[in-house]
């Protein structure tokens, strides 16, 4: 018998479990008659077992209750929703609050592989030659395979100065490379900028951070509107970050409108709109975009599309748009959970569709940015 099968007997009673005393507060309250026969069922089949099973020596509650969280988490089919032990969790939240040391790289799930979605510039990662669709095969020795997420996530990162191992697969490459990368305190500058043929703004924003707007604001600032005839915002390999900074960023294009919508599990919406801004730009646009912008940057490209602020060019972005939280339970442990998805100002879905450029470039690099130059150039002559 598989170890999911056996675990199916008592994942009901965690469900229960966690619900009644560590809900995420969306569904506190509510009791269904389906609800109500499922305890009963859960109950049954808990005392079955303890009273029955064979082998007395394997009736370890935490441990069976442990196996049924994650075997829950498993049959929800979703690669960011996951348990972490104690030590893991403790770790997860501090690197939620900020302080964060690592390797410098956003990873995600493909095709059930754990994927590099981008590595921050000038990063760790980045220096150490690990690109942008690398499947992480394995993690000091470790394979990926059996890991969820946030197990990965958990494993690369670490303290400032000591080495991780990854064993990686190159997009298009068929013979796998090990990396050996140390760790390092991320402290990146997010936006880069430059003047192309001294009359279009090129804007790379290269992650979201608490910082972003604030950097974006002395560029707006530094830029000779009377002089420039658009604007070419960067978003390829943009893994995405904080969402507060994602709309901070869009209110310098949009002087007003929903930026994002967020769908809780009972179909509520809450509007994040534009901000009041000190400085906002008209200047034309052109949004760039890869198989790799992810996250916040296919907020912000989704944004800008709907209300024709923008044009987007490139590639279908990445398709990561959802919530997730840590949520500890009594010993120590927790979850990592999904628990609302992001839509367009327009109602679009983000997770798994992704944003479909106005214009498939075929044209990449520096190449791309010239289309743009291009573009901008026909959109503004005469």
């Amino acid at each position: 018998m598989s170890r999911r099968l056996k675990l199916t007997f008592i994942i009901l009673f965690i469900i229960v479990f966690v619900t009644l005393s560590f809900g995420l507060g969306y569904s506190q309250g509510r009791s269904t008659a389906s609800q109500s026969s499922g305890i009963a069922i859960i109950e049954e089949a808990w005392n079955i077992i303890f009273n029955r099973y064979v082998d007395r020596s394997h009736l370890e509650a935490g441990r069976l209750t442990q196996g049924a969280i994650e075997g829950m988490l498993e049959a929800l089919d979703d690669p960011y929703s996951a348990y972490l032990n104690a030590e893991d969790f403790k770790l997860g939240v501090s690197n939620m609050e900020g302080e964060i040391e690592g390797i410098g790289a956003q990873v995600g799930v493909r095709d059930g592989k754990i994927t590099v979605i981008a590595p921050l510039v000038d990063s760790p990662a980045d220096k150490a030659g690990v690109r942008a669709g690398d499947i992480v095969l394995e993690i000091d020795g470790e394979p990926t395979k059996s890991m969820n997420l946030a197990e990965a996530v958990l494993k690369i990162r670490g303290r400032a100065g000591t080495t991780v191992r990854l064993l990686i697969l190159h997009e298009g490459e068929t013979e796998p490379k090990e990396i050996e990368i140390v760790r390092s305190r991320i402290e990146l500058t997010s936006v880069r900028f430059e003047m192309k043929e001294a009359q279009y703004a090129y804007i790379w924003i290269t992650y979201f951070s608490q910082r972003t707007a604030e950097e974006l604001a002395d560029v707006l600032e530094s830029v000779d509107v009377n002089n420039t005839k658009g604007v070419i915002l960067d978003l390829r390999s943009n893994p995405g970050g904080v969402l507060e900074a994602v709309v901070r960023v869009a209110s310098f294009f949009l002087p007003e409108g929903v930026v994002v919508r967020v769908v809780d599990n009972e179909g509520r919406e809450t509007m994040l709109s534009a901000k009041p801004n000190r400085l906002t730009t008209s200047l034309p646009m052109v949004v760039l975009t890869d198989s790799y912008s992810a996250s916040g940057s296919e907020v912000l490209a989704g944004a800008l599309q709907d209300y024709m602020r923008a044009t987007i060019a490139g590639k279908k972005t990445f398709g990561k748009g959802s919530v997730n939280v840590f949520q500890q339970l009594s010993d120590g442990s927790g979850i990592y959970l999904t628990i609302a998805r992001w839509l367009t100002p327009n109602g679009r879905l983000i997770e798994g569709q992704g944003i479909a450029p106005d214009y498939e470039l075929m044209e990449e690099g520096d190449d791309a940015i010239r289309w743009a130059v291009g573009y901008l150039a026909r959109c503004t002559s005469g």
